[in-house]
């Protein structure tokens, strides 16, 4: 009966005429600075943080909720139209989303993408509202240890995202770990890898390194092949539409990257990305066709999407119960709050009611709102790949300039996403997929100050690593999972030869 009553408290807070209003704008802000690459939601709400202080406390926080899971939903448009993902989550979307694109289905993509945004956002909202104790206390009990290990997991789950050998993939993995110890160490103030360059101590922007790896890199590749034509389909509802084998196939993704990213996004510190990237794996490994992705699989696009919103989510879980901020974004969402002079933490829920069930009632008000904005647009984004390639070149790269250059206001960066992006194109021809080597850049950081914090705690004795339950078990995961892909491999090598042996043997 509580939960009736609170969830009663939180409709008449979030259904308020200018709450509403304040919801609205947040989540059209939100997916409008999805749609546009590089600048992202971090940037917005940045952005909107001095107005909050002429608003009344909930509907600013709510607002720039709206902004946060609104970015995850503009973020894939980008991604399947132009393979530039506004979102460091979505450039998991461009791996089929843009494959899908080029063979005339956009509309179906986009369709497919906002329906598992909803699906992934409403199950990470049922499971924020009814388990939000039981996985705060879950979250309480990951340590260094935990997370280190959960990133080892992912990291090796990541390889199998390459559409060639897991072997590339691995090295992706690794090469994105390297990129990520560019810059200043945590611990020792010592800056590792700058090669003498100032604006390297900072680290590579991640940014620019999504950017240069996937939009410039196809822009060059683009060029470079004029006699390749896109496909646009006369966009209408019919065609936009799955079909039922279509729709069949997008359900159990859909199921398994909600609760894969309403998990992940619950640990502080994870996030949308690391929810997204993980749960394309687990795809590609459970999936009836592993050969299907990277090829315009519709599972490689609900999986990730459901996940990376449900994430969204679910990330107000640490950060509201526990005042622990899963990524920068919540940390200026907490500052928000304390200017406020309201304190996150385990007392929000029942001194701040009326904020905490608002805002939650909020985000199921707002994730409609997103439906009925995106699906009427469609049809006007498709139509973005019948513009010439002439005239598409120049402004994507603008707005991948003005991107990268609007985190830091730092022109090294524009530069960097320039050889960046000769980069991508090298990775593009030599068949490597950039996408593990994002997922290694962005754990790389965060797995080596979990390890050297466990190090710290255990006076250096690595078994802490096997001998504590959770790290113990994700780390046997691992290990299993390195050994099927290695007899996977076998098995493919030795099926190939045999068949080779018989067509030699029948000529």
């Amino acid at each position: 009966m509580d939960l009736a009553n609170n969830l009663l408290l939180g409709l008449q807070v979030a259904m308020a005429p200018m709450t509403l209003a304040y919801c609205f704008f947040g989540v059209l802000l939100g997916t409008v600075v999805g749609v546009l690459p590089g600048i992202g939601a971090l940037a917005a709400i940045s952005l909107l943080l001095p107005i909050t202080y002429h608003i009344e406390p909930t509907a600013a926080i709510i607002m720039l909720a709206g902004v946060y899971y609104g970015a995850q939903y503009g973020g894939s448009t980008a991604a399947i139209l132009l393979n530039l993902p506004g979102t460091p989550s979505s450039a998991v979307t461009c791996l089929d989303g843009y494959p899908m694109a080029q063979k005339g289905r956009a509309g179906l993509a986009l369709f497919i993408t906002t329906i598992a945004s909803l699906v992934g956002a409403m199950t990470g909202l049922v499971l924020l509202v009814l388990f939000s104790p039981a996985i705060a206390s879950i979250g309480l009990k990951f340590g260094p240890a935990e997370f280190f290990s959960m990133m080892v997991l992912g990291l090796v789950a990541a390889s199998s995202m390459s559409i060639g050998s897991a072997a590339k993939g691995l090295a992706m993995v690794v090469l994105g770990l390297l990129l990520g110890m560019v810059g200043t160490d945590v611990n020792s103030g010592v800056s590792r890898f700058d090669f003498g360059i100032i604006e390297l101590t900072d680290g590579i922007n991640l940014v620019a390194l999504a950017m240069g790896l996937f939009g410039v890199a196809e822009v060059v590749r683009c060029i470079n092949s004029p006699d390749m034509e896109r496909k646009p389909e006369p966009v209408s509802m019919r065609s936009m539409v799955p079909s039922r084998a279509e729709f069949r196939e997008s359900v159990a993704p859909m199921l398994r990257g909600s609760a894969l990213g309403s998990a992940l996004g619950a640990l502080p510190g994870v996030g949308p990305s690391i929810a997204a990237f993980m749960s394309y794996a687990i795809e590609k490994r459970v999936g009836r066709d592993p050969k299907a992705f990277g090829k315009g699989a519709i599972a490689g696009i609900s999986a990730p999407e459901s996940a990376n919103n449900a994430a969204a989510q679910t990330a107000f879980v640490p950060s509201l119960s526990l005042g622990i901020p899963g990524d920068a974004v919540m940390a200026v969402m907490l500052g928000a709050l304390i200017i406020h002079g309201i304190q996150p933490g385990p007392m929000l829920i029942t001194e701040q009611p009326a904020l905490f069930w608002g805002l939650v009632v909020s985000f199921a008000l707002g994730n409609i709102m997103l439906v009925i904005l995106n699906l009427p647009t469609i049809g006007i984004w498709v139509a973005l790949l019948r513009i010439p390639f002439a005239w598409m070149y120049p402004a994507i790269l603008v707005f991948v300039a003005l991107g990268v250059y609007s985190v830091n206001n730092n022109e090294f960066d524009i530069y960097m996403v320039a050889v960046l992006g000769v980069m991508g194109y090298a990775l593009m021809v030599l068949k490597f997929e950039p996408a593990p080597l994002l997922l290694g850049y962005i754990l790389g950081p965060m797995l080596e100050e979990n390890l050297r914090r466990t190090l710290l705690l255990s006076r250096g004795d690595p078994m802490v690593l096997i001998e504590r339950p959770i790290s113990g078990g994700l780390l046997a995961a691992t290990a299993v999972m390195l050994v099927w892909t290695v007899w996977s491999t076998v098995r493919r090598q030795m099926a190939a030869k045999r068949k080779l042996d018989l067509a030699e043997a029948a000529a």
